[in-house]
């Protein structure tokens, strides 16, 4: 005879963040993740800054290394880390890397990347 516990979801409660982070976490694992699931970082954007949120479970922020150059970002892991870690985005605007900041906590890497100020690059000519 056999024992299983029986699962129930309810709709109206929400799935904690870590608990979506390990769900995460345990689906990059497989060797065939399906295609339908959802992406493992966030986007939100202002008039000042774009705010990226990345799932990195189980990495230390040792571990990380994150490159700005015009506008992109690349985050990548260190060697010897435990995870692979390897995603780059590409912003509209330029970034500010001296505005930026970057936060990792509980597993989920913040980069709040300032949009950088347009500069003018009009030349005044004089008459002679």
């Amino acid at each position: 005879m056999l024992f299983s516990p029986m699962m129930t979801r309810r709709a109206a409660c929400a799935p904690r963040s870590a608990d979506m982070a390990l769900q995460r976490f345990l689906l990059d694992a497989l060797p065939a993740a399906p295609a339908s699931r959802a992406p493992d970082y966030t986007v939100a954007q202002t008039d000042q800054a774009t705010t990226l949120q990345l799932d990195v479970p189980g990495l230390a922020r040792e571990q990380l290394q994150i490159t700005i150059e015009g506008a992109q970002v690349q985050v990548k892991n260190t060697e010897g880390a435990p995870r692979l870690v390897n995603r780059a985005w590409e912003l509209p605007t330029a970034i500010d890397a001296a505005a930026s900041t970057a936060r990792l906590e509980n597993g989920v890497l913040t980069l709040v990347l300032a949009k950088q100020p347009p500069v003018s690059k009009a030349v005044e000519l004089t008459v002679h």
